[in-house]
């Protein structure tokens, strides 16, 4: 019973991914990594708003339609 390996996110595996991202990019690198990351995430959120917008969109004109 190793409670400490449970789950993704635990600080094991945080450290072990930051030791594999310093290794592979270096650490002049790294925050030109993280810029990319952080636009790519905000770049995802936007979209998938975005999506859910329209989804909601025409789930508010379908019925209006649907009355007349």
């Amino acid at each position: 019973m190793n409670v400490f390996f449970e789950g993704i996110l635990q600080p094991t595996h945080l450290i072990l991914i930051l030791v594999v991202v310093l290794i592979i990019f270096g650490p002049g690198k790294l925050p030109e990594v993280g810029k990319a990351m952080g636009k790519t995430v905000s770049e995802f959120r936007r979209a998938t708003s975005a999506s859910f917008e329209q989804e909601e969109k025409k789930d508010k004109d379908a019925p209006a339609k649907e009355e007349k």
